[in-house]
């Protein structure tokens, strides 16, 4: 899956010119419940991110009343996480290493043109989708031997109990020589049978349940 996938286009997010008072850019946040915004210039360029925290920290460090500061400074003055976006063409796991401990993150094109944003939350929902979450099942975590055709086998047994995959999910484990899964299946599967097939075909299971 592509970024473009997963994220909220420019009509879904609030964003702040870098000319704006930093008093509108706080506005905006509270006003929407937001932490932080893209900072997006007349040609819808994106310049960097602003958050409440980069307000905060940026008061503190001038010499100068609440209401002065918010009035006089403007968003640019301290604009900060200039690199802090992906393009829409990434695959999507690429978010995770981007992130950087920021709420959001934005996504553009080859122009660096803001397109919209991919939120932690976004991220969150779609790591539940790949571990089929929101869908009830039979899960069941095992190894297997890093070996040719240890997934044929596995193919074999789910069609053997007419298991239909929900998620499937792989976990390297190299100086072992093997590899975790993490598979979840339609809630009518046997999980006994299941166990049993696994064990005899050379799987260790870990463990199996009903969520």
């Amino acid at each position: 899956m592509f970024v473009r996938s997963a994220m909220k286009s420019i009509h879904q997010c609030f964003t702040v010119s870098p000319n704006e008072s930093v008093k509108t850019a706080l506005n905006l946040m509270n006003n929407n419940s937001i932490q932080a915004m893209p900072v997006v210039d007349e040609d819808k360029i994106f310049k960097g991110m602003i958050s409440k925290q980069d307000i905060y920290q940026a008061f503190f460090q001038e010499d100068l009343e609440r209401t002065e500061f918010l009035e006089s400074k403007i968003v640019a003055d301290i604009l900060t996480q200039h690199d802090l976006y992906i393009s829409e063409d990434e695959v999507f796991e690429n978010t995770l290493t981007t992130f950087k401990g920021f709420p959001i993150l934005a996504v553009v094109n080859e122009q660096k043109k803001f397109l919209g944003i991919i939120s932690r939350f976004d991220v969150i929902e779609q790591f539940e989708s790949v571990f089929g979450m929101k869908k009830p099942g039979v899960r069941i975590a095992f190894t297997s031997e890093e070996s040719s055709g240890r997934f044929a086998r596995l193919a074999d047994i789910l069609k053997q109990l007419h298991a239909n995959i929900i998620s499937i999910t792989t976990f390297d484990e190299t100086d072992k020589l093997a590899r975790r899964i993490v598979l979840k299946v339609n809630e009518d599967v046997d999980a006994n049978k299941l166990k049993s097939k696994l064990e005899r075909a050379g799987f260790r299971v870990l463990d199996i349940k009903n969520m």
